[in-house]
């Protein structure tokens, strides 16, 4: 992608009058030559493989290692029983089941999107989808949604990085509920200030977020991370739609983002030699999937 900030994006949305998702698929045009039906058609199949993978769930999976596995369906027939008598209420838990059900696919190696990685493979579709069966049922509205996303995904991936083996889980469940509360922001009827605010308040909301997968497994904690990722961009784009700023700019998070997770111990970043891999649950954990696995 040409542009390297926020701030590059911000200016021309203003100047030019244009939306967000329109310059980012302007750029994307631009830069593989495409046309726009070539890029859209891209994107709906992105769109369309988000659907497959939630429509595919099955709660009857398990993982190799068996960690992994049936809590996308118990949180299903919880929202189901409870409904606006839960905690979180009835749209909030269909987003944290769709979270779960997404992460364990992966986990049990079905088909998902990386949306911006595998291991936070479930924020982006558990607020997409929902949003989309329950709230607006236009998918050219979610495919725009959808280029604000990959926008800001593309700003953090060049300012700092997606992968959590370079800057801790902060990079890539941080990255995925940023990439997903913009995208939320725009369906609400955010302009680019407010998609900027939203992606920014998620991200500072997970600096510092390690990452410390047990038995070295996207799973453990990896499946549920992807739940908390997921309300934290439900809840950063009400508060960008209600007004309130990031009084720290959004290029800046960014950059704060490289800075902790250049600082963070090597032993925290993806390794399994730190955090919750290092427990002594996690450790048995290991001992006893190595066992198995050797066996």
């Amino acid at each position: 992608m040409s542009y390297q900030s926020f701030a590059e994006i911000i200016e021309i949305c203003q100047s030019r009058d244009k939306e967000f998702w329109q310059v980012i698929l302007e750029d994307d045009m631009s830069e593989r030559n495409v046309s726009r039906e070539d890029s859209m058609q891209q994107m709906h199949a992105t769109w369309d493989a988000m659907l497959l993978a939630a429509a595919t769930y099955d709660g009857s999976l398990k993982s190799k290692s068996g960690l992994v596995g049936g809590d996308g369906a118990a949180m299903e027939r919880y929202q189901r029983e409870k409904g606006t008598q839960s905690l979180c209420g009835e749209y909030v838990d269909m987003c944290i089941a769709g979270a779960l059900q997404m992460g364990e696919s992966n986990a049990c190696m079905k088909r998902i999107v990386a949306a911006p990685t595998a291991g936070a493979c479930g924020v982006l579709p558990a607020v997409l989808v929902p949003y989309f069966r329950h709230r607006n049922r236009d998918t050219e509205t979610i495919l725009k949604a959808l280029y604000v996303a990959a926008g800001i995904g593309q700003i953090i991936a060049y300012r700092a990085s997606i992968s959590g083996a370079a800057g801790g889980c902060q990079a890539e469940i941080g990255s995925a509920s940023s990439m997903a509360a913009g995208a939320l922001a725009y369906l609400q009827g955010g302009d680019c200030m407010c998609i900027a605010n939203a992606a920014a308040m998620a991200m500072k909301n997970l600096l510092g977020l390690v990452c410390d997968p047990v038995a070295g497994l996207v799973e453990v904690p990896c499946v549920k991370r992807n739940v908390i990722g997921t309300v934290n961009a439900l809840s950063c784009a009400d508060m960008a739609m209600a007004g309130i700023v990031s009084r720290i700019p959004p290029d800046q998070v960014i950059d704060a983002m490289k800075e902790v997770g250049d600082k963070m111990d090597s032993s925290l970043r993806e390794t399994a030699l730190g955090g919750l891999a290092q427990s002594a649950e996690g450790l048995k954990i290991a001992g006893q999937f190595k066992a198995e696995t050797d066996s």
